[in-house]
């Protein structure tokens, strides 16, 4: 059965009803099991879940064969420019403290693979109370949905002595941000391409970068971006 991102999250939450549900996480060795309690393995589990569960409601996908790299999932094994999925997780309790994306590696990727910017992230959030883990809440956004402008640059990024590693997300589901997030593709390429200007490590080298994203976002989809 071959599933649209936006099908996918309604057959699971809608149709599921995965919200509120709960499970609980163990460990088995011989004759031992255990519960586990902490956090460091909750994203993975979820994710392998989630796969399991595709395949036990028989939708169509295909596993990136590499974790390292992205999409977690392609909906659509036959046109891998469609149906991008990314898996996020993070603790209610704490917030999103995942990453949308390496800086340099996406900015380098959207020149060659500009559809990339259509793909679609679905996040899930937990509490855990002992080794009982109850969903939350659950998401499909896109990246220009979770990302947002920050203080120090057009876009909200994470940045360690002066050198800029990751984007990261806003809150997005509450109304006490301060930033918000962005409300079109176009306006996130435009704080990423001026973010990437203010940006030391960028400025020289971002000479026609816009333009290049713009140009081969069209050649894959033939749409053409006007971004100001």
């Amino acid at each position: 059965m071959k599933l649209t991102a936006q099908e996918l999250y309604s057959k699971l939450v809608d149709d599921y009803k995965i919200i509120g549900e709960t499970g609980v996480i163990n460990f088995s060795l011989k004759d031992l099991t255990i519960s586990i309690e902490t956090k460091d393995t909750v994203g993975n589990l979820l994710q392998e879940w989630l796969k399991a569960w595709m395949m036990k409601e028989n939708v169509e996908f295909e596993e990136n064969t590499n974790s390292q790299v992205f999409p977690d999932f392609y909906l659509d094994k036959h046109n891998q420019k469609q149906g991008l999925l990314e898996v996020k997780t993070f603790d209610w309790k704490r917030g999103p403290g995942f990453d949308l994306a390496n800086f340099d590696s996406y900015c380098n990727s959207l020149l060659v693979n500009a559809y990339r910017i259509d793909s679609d992230y679905l996040i899930f959030t937990y509490q855990m109370e002992g080794s009982v883990i109850t969903i939350k809440n659950v998401w499909l956004k896109k990246i220009w949905e979770l990302a947002c402008p920050s203080g120090p640059y057009p876009l909200k990024v994470q940045e360690k002595k002066s050198i800029i590693y990751n984007i990261r997300p806003s809150v997005w589901y509450s109304n006490q941000s301060k930033f918000k997030p962005f409300s079109s593709k176009e306006e996130f390429l435009s704080a990423l391409n001026n973010t990437r200007y203010q940006y030391p490590q960028t400025r020289h080298a971002n000479g026609h970068w816009l333009q290049n994203v713009i140009k081969n976002y069209q050649e894959h989809t033939g749409v053409e971006l006007v971004v100001k």
